[in-house]
């Protein structure tokens, strides 16, 4: 089998493969990039496995006219820019010591090697310069079935990393055949390994969370997280019950992990994951509004007509109800309203909390119209 793509063809990346092969050594694509070919899904990084020391990867790449920067030298990783393009090059590794957090590796002599020490057989394939696919796993026959399988024992797999049972689920939800259903073995190491959870960073945990939430549909992937004790470990008090008909709700919109996330609920996301400031207020609002009174058009007056939009889905959600037919169009008017009182208008007569109780007064009488009621019937 063989892949294609204008990745694949682009000089800077066919410059740096036939570096590293004139020079006598194995250049190799490796991982996602080779997987979404396969997929004819679009790919963002290029990984390049090979049996060159990163010390020879970066004298290689020198000598080329090429840019090594050593971003991960002591796992392996030079990053190597070639016709403007950033490409991960990792030197062929084997475990030699994990504590399910991170690994101690060492530098392996062959392809088989470096395959069997990755997460999913779907990971492990190789393509060469020309395209040309090497599979020394079986990963291509799970990836035509969709299937997300650990390499060898899914249990050392996991405890080797333990966010790989996160990872697990992420690729399911973007890869896996929801129909064909998911790996038992996988289920079974990741019900045996749940204390694992717990030692990982938060950083790490948000980052895959997000990923998963970001898929076309997450919901039956989240459904099987949850019903694994994966979920409530990472979010108590979690119920992944309203995201799908979010998703169905969703339909034409693009995927928003945080509005997704609001629909999880549980006991303050935003505490057990780390999320910049920006989110963790954009979802406390999203929380906070869904199960306010409020109407559409006055939340898209007092945030904005996307997070009015948003709380009207989150609220179809999880009543079970149709989203309202002109809740877009409520949301962008009231996103356009400005009061036409201000608060000169009342002065000199009203001052202090007087002056600002007679101002909520008026903006609630106006929001209550409907914006519709002029200055002068406000001022009346």
């Amino acid at each position: 089998m063989k892949i294609s793509g204008n990745w694949i063809e682009d000089k800077g990346t066919q410059a740096l493969m036939k570096t590293l092969v004139d020079a006598g050594h194995e250049a190799l694509f490796v991982g996602g990039c080779v997987r979404n070919a396969l997929l004819g899904v679009p790919v963002a990084d290029v990984d390049i496995s090979t049996d060159a020391t990163p010390e020879r990867v970066i004298a290689l790449a020198k000598a080329a006219g090429l840019k090594p920067v050593p971003t991960g030298v002591e796992h392996g990783t030079v990053t190597v820019v070639s016709g403007g393009i950033p490409h991960e090059v990792t030197t062929f590794r084997k475990d030699v010591e994990t504590d399910g957090r991170r690994a101690v590796v060492a530098f392996a002599k062959s392809v088989a090697e470096d395959a069997h020490r990755r997460d999913f057989t779907m990971n492990a394939l190789y393509a060469d310069a020309t395209g040309i696919v090497i599979d020394p796993l079986g990963g291509l026959a799970d990836l035509e079935a969709r299937r997300v399988r650990f390499i060898d024992d899914a249990g050392d797999r996991i405890r080797e990393d333990y966010l790989r049972m996160l990872r697990f689920f992420r690729f399911h939800a973007h890869y896996g055949d929801p129909e064909l259903g998911m790996d038992p073995e996988a289920l079974a190491a990741i019900a045996a390994n749940l204390d694992g959870l717990d030692g990982l960073s938060r950083e790490r945990v948000t980052a895959e969370l997000l990923k998963l939430l970001g898929a076309p549909d997450p919901a039956p992937a989240m459904a099987a997280m949850d019903r694994a004790g994966v979920l409530s470990r990472l979010l108590p008090g979690a119920d992944p019950r309203a995201l799908a008909p979010l998703v169905h709700l969703e339909a034409g919109l693009p995927p928003d992990p945080l509005r997704r996330l609001a629909a999880l609920g549980g006991e303050g996301p935003a505490d057990h994951l780390r999320l910049s400031n920006a989110d963790a207020r954009r979802l406390a609002v999203l929380r906070a509004e869904t199960g306010s009174d409020k109407g559409i058009s006055e939340l898209g007056y007092r945030h904005d007509a996307a997070t009015a939009l948003d709380v009207a889905l989150l609220r179809a959600a999880f009543s079970g109800m149709p989203l309202a037919a002109d809740a877009s169009g409520r949301a962008a008017r009231g996103a356009a309203a400005v009061l036409p009182v201000k608060a000169v208008d009342l002065m000199p007569a009203l001052q202090g909390q007087a002056l600002g109780s007679r101002l909520r007064d008026i903006e609630s009488r106006w929001i209550a119209s409907g914006f519709t009621l002029t200055r002068e019937q406000l001022l009346s």
